[in-house]
């Protein structure tokens, strides 16, 4: 009975406050909407048959509300302000790990490089038994581990952790709490004879800054003749640093982006304000499903201003703005407050989430409803939906072993216990490769009767043969093609490991370099094998074809 009435709480101060914006309501249906919640909340404090978690109801009540809006308009109370803090300032205090959570446990997932965990002995997969003597339950959550883990600079938190794969698997760690820095420019460098390549990870206080050093570090190198700049995963961030970055390449005054809110004079234009560095270094931007935000601003307004050639997937599509505003008792209500126009005039905004289908849901709005709009040259692009790249590069769908491998952890767990018995002896960054004999004990790692996945053809010919005699075609004859069938499709892990051995070996490699090498290091290892970067490179090694993208269609 209590979770039905709580759920009519919520609606009822979502549906009353939300009726009252959308109907454009004077400032007294807004008061009798509150006064209606007033009231029934404090007959259900004062009577209602259980006590009630206030704190918990309402913040439910909030985020219920909140949550038929938009996925980005957000309450933070004061305690949970650090993490809308660190994304604009790109700074916290604490011992600098990734945590997660496993099988009802909190374990240190990736200590970073540089951070105090690292620095105390914190390895990935170390298993938080205590923290400062206090057991932690079974099934401790990591948002409860986050507020003891994190500290002001300079304090010590005292960690138990079980330690896998090792002989003495419980291992005591002082860990002395610092000032955590993310850095959005984790590499920079030559990637090829001529190109050079920066990798752009968020849009924080920083980035513009570190991207403008890293471009003038990069033009110092007489061989540079084009750049690559990569967004991909970039979530976005600052709107200012995005405007100032696309200022490195264009002319002073060029518009970047505009800002329309439902006040129309609200709206705003940026334009970029510092003369440019380069404005003729032919520039491939690199973009995924993970490039939002203020990373489609830079990504779009370059592709509008035919300032460079965008390569690699559709980007998410997020053309919303969020501003912070405060609230009573030091909290902060981040909310959307108007939508992003790139250089054509084209909004990526993806999905309309003032309509809704009827069950709630959302979808992104089809390809067959976008306009077209034109780039400065009049190149045909579109709007409602992400940037789309002028060069799309096809990535091999992930597999069902592939993806089993990942969700359960194998490919972890077996890096885990590699750095356990490798210990130090390991070649540098630019040395290490996924070798035969490291593949093949990966492969002896895999527990057969413990590692499921769904296997393709042998589900498939079963439904076939259901299918079959259901219909009235299973002859004796066609049982027996069936028999050969099944004996020449029947899965073999072996063979599967090795049908997988590219991508597999990717993902090794990946997990080995994160407890071996910084990030930058890390970053450059996977440039090795990467064909986003691969189609850049073709693209800027070929001058005519680079102009050819460029040019409108004729």
């Amino acid at each position: 009975m209590k979770k039905y009435m709580l759920a009519a709480l919520c609606l009822i101060m979502a549906y009353g406050l939300y009726t009252a914006s959308a109907k454009g309501s004077n400032k007294t249906q807004v008061a009798q909407n509150l006064n209606i919640f007033n009231a029934l909340y404090r007959e259900l404090q004062m009577s209602y048959v259980d006590s009630l978690d206030s704190d918990k109801n309402i913040r439910n009540a909030i985020d219920a509300m909140l949550g038929q809006i938009d996925p980005y308009t957000e309450y933070y109370p004061v305690e949970e302000q650090d993490k809308l803090m660190q994304i604009s300032s790109g700074e916290f205090s604490g011992i600098g790990s990734i945590i997660a959570q496993r099988n009802g446990y909190v374990y240190l997932s990736e200590p970073q490089w540089g951070s105090p965990a690292r620095a105390a002995g914190a390895k990935a997969g170390d298993i938080l038994i205590a923290i400062d003597g206090d057991t932690l339950p079974y099934g401790y959550t990591t948002a409860e581990a986050t507020k003891r883990l994190r500290g002001q600079a300079g304090t010590k938190v005292h960690l138990t952790v079980k330690r896998p794969y090792a002989t003495d698997s419980i291992v005591e760690l002082d860990i002395i709490r610092g000032k955590i820095t993310t850095n959005p420019v984790p590499y920079y460098g030559m990637v090829d004879d001529g190109i050079g390549y920066i990798s752009l990870t968020t849009f924080n206080e920083k980035s513009s800054q570190l991207v403008k050093e890293a471009l003038m570090d990069l033009k110092k190198n007489p061989n540079l003749k084009s750049l690559v700049l990569d967004l991909r995963d970039n979530g976005g961030g600052l709107l200012e640093s995005a405007v100032q970055i696309v200022g490195y390449f264009v002319p002073k005054g060029t518009v970047v982006v505009t800002t329309k809110s439902r006040d129309e004079k609200q709206q705003k234009t940026y334009k970029t304000s510092q003369s440019p560095i380069d404005t003729q270094l032919p520039i491939v931007v690199l973009v995924n499903g993970g490039t939002a935000s203020a990373a489609e601003i830079v990504s779009g307004s370059l592709q509008d201003l035919d300032r460079a050639v965008i390569v690699g997937e559709r980007s998410y599509g997020k053309g919303l703005v969020q501003t912070s505003r405060p609230l009573p008792y030091d909290g902060l209500l981040k909310l959307t407050v108007a939508r992003y126009y790139i250089p054509s005039g084209r909004l990526i905004q993806a999905i309309d989430y003032s309509h809704r289908n009827p069950d709630g849901t959302v979808a992104r709005i089809p390809d067959s409803l976008t306009n077209v709009y034109h780039t400065v040259a009049g190149r045909e692009v579109r709007d409602g939906g992400g940037i789309t790249p002028d060069v799309k590069v096809t990535h091999p769908e992930m597999n069902r072993l592939i993806y089993n491998m990942l969700v359960d952890n194998w490919v972890y767990d077996y890096a885990t216990r590699y750095a356990a018995q490798q210990g130090a002896n390991v070649p540098s960054a630019k040395d290490f490769v996924v070798s035969d004999s490291i593949f093949a004990d990966f492969k002896a790692f895999i527990d057969p009767n413990r590692f499921e996945y769904d296997k393709l053809c042998e589900t498939g010919l079963k439904y076939l043969r259901d299918a079959a005699e259901s219909e009235g075609y299973m002859t004796d004859s066609v049982a027996a093609q069936f028999t050969v069938l099944e004996g020449m499709l029947k899965h073999n892990l072996n063979h599967d490991l090795d049908h997988n051995r590219h991508a597999l070996t990717t993902l090794i490699d990946d997990e080995i370099s994160a407890r071996y090498y910084s990030e930058g290091d890390r970053v450059m290892r996977t440039l090795l094998h990467d064909q986003d970067l691969d189609s850049a490179k073709v693209i800027l090694n070929t001058p005519n074809r680079y102009k050819e993208l460029l040019a409108p269609k004729k």
